[in-house]
């Protein structure tokens, strides 16, 4: 019975989400087309993926920062478990774009809207690394934020376990001085497991926007990452015990 509550459950969040979009992409496509109005794109992404977990009957629990200064630009990474992570950082206030996989570009219509509004990076190939670098480098310049998962994708085989990160994000903000937010996706590998299923199990949801790290306290690149990973595995295993692993 719980498999079969777990199927109706995704198949309804599948149903809700897909006609979600589709009425919201041609707003999206206006804000694509119009100079000047991606933001209001972005803005629109926003609010639907805020009404998407209201939709679904999913509450979210944020707990954030009182340093957050949200007419600043700021680098926000985050773990990345599930499928669950990219809907859910919309929660996030301000314009921020996202820096994904180009393998995003192949969905139809979301990879349309993700290319146009977001920033897809390939990187096995030099010249889209260097095309990437270029448009965060404008949007941080312009006053927008922007959102990485550091550690690639979803790769860990032991979730809340995380992978090493990548390096990109912590030169960027010691290159640019733009402070760093950890955020704790805590339960998302709970409520949609990658495990190639898709079934969606409800639970309370958890966000953690953790406290800036301002990159000129911190002596190196390498420092910074070890400080933003300890921040978020910490909230992780937190939030998750080893007894609850199996919930």
């Amino acid at each position: 019975m719980r498999n079969l509550a777990a199927r109706l459950y995704s198949i309804y969040a599948a149903v809700i989400f897909a006609i979600s979009f589709l009425l919201i992409f041609p707003f999206i496509l206006i804000c694509i087309w119009v100079p000047g109005w991606k933001k209001y794109g972005r803005k629109i992404n926003r609010y639907w993926a805020r009404g998407f977990f209201t939709c679904i009957f999913l509450p979210v629990k944020i707990e954030k920062s009182d340093e957050l200064d949200p007419g600043k630009p700021y680098i926000y990474l985050a773990n990345h478990f599930s499928y669950l992570d990219i809907p859910m950082m919309g929660f996030i206030s301000g314009d921020v774009l996202f820096v994904g996989k180009a393998s995003i570009r192949k969905a139809p219509l979301f990879g349309y809207y993700f290319k146009n509004l977001h920033i897809a990076v390939d990187r096995e190939r030099l010249k889209s690394r260097a095309e990437t670098m270029k448009r965060t480098d404008e949007a941080l310049e312009s006053g927008s934020s922007i959102i990485i998962f550091p550690e690639g994708g979803i790769f860990t085989q032991n979730p809340p376990e995380m992978i090493p990160f990548k390096n990109g994000a912590f030169r960027m903000a010691k290159e640019k001085q733009i402070p760093i937010i950890p955020v704790t996706l805590s339960y998302n590998h709970l409520i949609l497991p990658d495990d190639g299923k898709l079934l969606l199990r409800w639970r309370r949801a958890k966000m953690v926007l953790h406290q800036p790290l301002f990159p000129e306290n911190f002596k190196s690149e390498k420092v910074l990452k070890e400080k933003c990973y300890r921040v978020i595995q910490d909230q992780l295993l937190l939030d998750n015990p080893p007894s609850s692993y199996q919930a």
